[in-house]
């Protein structure tokens, strides 16, 4: 029995976000590659670029866009997803999940006719599930919103202070001073102290689930690996750690990507997967969430992918059961 397949574009496919999504979706039973759009890169095979997919696919980079598509993914750079709307003519009937920022906080949802719902299924299955256009969640964001969700949504979340490390992939493929390989390895390095852009999309969420949450004092880092986050929450709660658990174990139980893990926990269980994985800690007063995630997959093109699963009804994890790195 032959079985209708979404058909999906992807914009900016030369990144990384680009590369991990054709990697998805080359293997994904219910979706179709129609084109890969790059403006540096037209007429090159994707393989030109990815050099992973040599031999997996003959597809090359277009320069123009196709309207035979269902969906189209946006993986062009923070700022540029406005601009690309601007200057192509979308059909209202394409579904847009746009990887960029551009129409992550709700005062900036809108385009045109299109409205963007804040894409992170933990949070908003049904409304992501109803939608048409996605913005998908910020890596960083993904972390600490899963780390703090189930705490929000029960009122009992205050000011809670944050440490976060990322690999270099999650800087972008153009090389810059910081993911330079001779500056990143042996090294790491704090940036955007208390500052990061991803915090007021949180800030957000939460506030949304409890409007007298306390406030987010984040510090990221910079690590001297390829991909992955960890980050590290504390934050004052009368919870005790089995009731903390248990909270945490109910809220996720019909997510199948997150997971709450008793034991410790470290970052390879995830890179290469679309889970998120938790631990918690109770020392004296202070709850401590550890979140891991893969900043590519989970922070990005897979929960892009998890997305579409929903908008088009299909099952959450089409294409997303992924072979984790062990060594």
């Amino acid at each position: 029995m032959s079985i209708h397949k979404i058909r999906a574009g992807i914009a900016g496919g030369a990144g990384y976000t680009g590369g991990e999504l054709l990697r998805l979706l080359l293997s994904h039973p219910y979706a179709e590659i129609e084109f890969v759009h790059s403006r540096s890169h037209a007429g090159q095979p994707v393989s030109y670029i990815h050099r992973d997919l040599y031999g997996e696919t003959g597809v090359h980079f277009v320069s123009g866009l196709s309207t035979d598509i269902d969906v189209l993914f946006l993986c062009v750079g923070h700022g540029e997803a406005k601009q690309f709307l601007q200057e192509h003519t979308i059909p209202e009937h394409i579904r847009i999940i746009d990887l960029s920022q551009d129409f992550r906080l709700h005062a900036a949802s809108a385009h045109g006719d299109r409205t963007f719902v804040y894409g992170l299924p933990e949070y908003n299955r049904d409304a992501v599930a109803a939608a048409k256009n996605i913005a998908n969640p910020g890596c960083f964001a993904t972390a600490i919103q899963l780390a703090l969700l189930p705490l929000a949504q029960s009122g009992a979340v205050g000011d809670v202070h944050i440490t976060g490390i990322t690999g270099a992939t999650g800087a972008g493929q153009k090389l810059q001073a910081s993911s330079h390989f001779a500056w990143r390895t042996n090294n790491i390095q704090a940036y955007k102290s208390l500052s990061h852009q991803h915090i007021p999309e949180v800030m957000e969420t939460l506030r949304q689930l409890r409007p007298g949450c306390g406030n987010i004092h984040f510090i990221p880092w910079r690590g001297d690996f390829a991909r992955g986050i960890y980050i590290t929450a504390y934050t004052r709660s009368e919870l005790s750690i089995t009731d903390a658990c248990d909270l945490y174990e109910s809220y996720y139980q019909s997510h199948p990507f997150t997971h709450v893990s008793r034991e410790a926990t470290d970052l390879k269980q995830v890179v290469n997967t679309n889970k998120c994985l938790l631990h918690l800690e109770k020392v004296q007063d202070q709850l401590i969430i550890h979140a891991a995630i893969d900043n590519l997959l989970k922070g990005a093109s897979g929960q892009a992918v998890q997305n579409m699963n929903l908008m088009f009804g299909l099952p959450e994890d089409a294409g997303l059961r992924l072979k984790p790195v062990a060594f």
